[in-house]
C-alpha cells in the first residue's frame, strides 16, 4: 500500500521541480532586463524621436471634450490618444530592442554550436581512371 503524501511534502516536489525553478528564475531576470529595456527606450531612443519632431511630447496630446471648470467643480474630460501614441511607440521600440538582442544572442550561440565542416569525401574516379590504374599497376609488374 502506497503511503499518502502530505499536502507540504507535494508542494516541495512542485516547488522544487526544474521548469518551476527555471520560471521564478526567469521571470526575476525579466522584470530586471525589463527596466533596463525601458531605460534604454524613455531615456536615449524617445529624446531623439521628440528631437526629430521638433520637441513634442506625445503625453501633452489630448482632445478635450469638456474643459475643466474650477468654480463649479468640474473636472476636464479629455481622450488622451497623445498617451496612447507614447505607449505604442514604447511597445514597438522595447520589440525591437528585444528582437535584436535575441537575434544577436541566437547567432553567437549558432557560431559556438557550429562544428567545423567535415572535409569533403574524394570524388569516386570514374571507371576510366580505375580502368588506366589497373593497365599502369599491371605493366610495373
Amino acid at each position: 500500500m502506497e503511503k499518502k503524501k502530505g499536502i507540504v511534502t507535494e508542494f516541495k516536489e512542485f516547488i522544487m521541480r526544474g521548469n518551476v525553478v527555471d520560471m521564478a528564475v526567469g521571470v526575476i531576470i525579466g522584470s530586471t532586463f525589463t527596466k533596463i529595456v525601458t531605460s534604454l527606450v524613455n531615456d536615449i531612443f524617445m529624446p531623439v524621436i521628440g528631437a526629430l519632431f521638433g520637441g513634442i511630447d506625445f503625453n501633452s496630446l489630448k482632445y478635450v471634450i469638456r474643459p475643466a471648470d474650477e468654480a463649479a467643480g468640474v473636472e476636464e474630460a479629455a481622450i488622451l490618444y497623445g498617451s496612447f501614441i507614447q505607449n505604442v511607440v514604447n511597445f514597438v521600440l522595447v520589440a525591437l530592442v528585444v528582437f535584436l538582442i535575441v537575434k544577436g544572442i541566437n547567432a553567437v550561440r549558432r557560431k559556438k554550436e557550429e562544428p567545423a565542416p567535415a572535409p569533403a569525401p574524394a570524388p569516386e574516379p570514374s571507371e576510366e581512371v580505375k580502368l588506366l590504374t589497373e593497365i599502369r599497376d599491371a605493366l610495373k609488374k
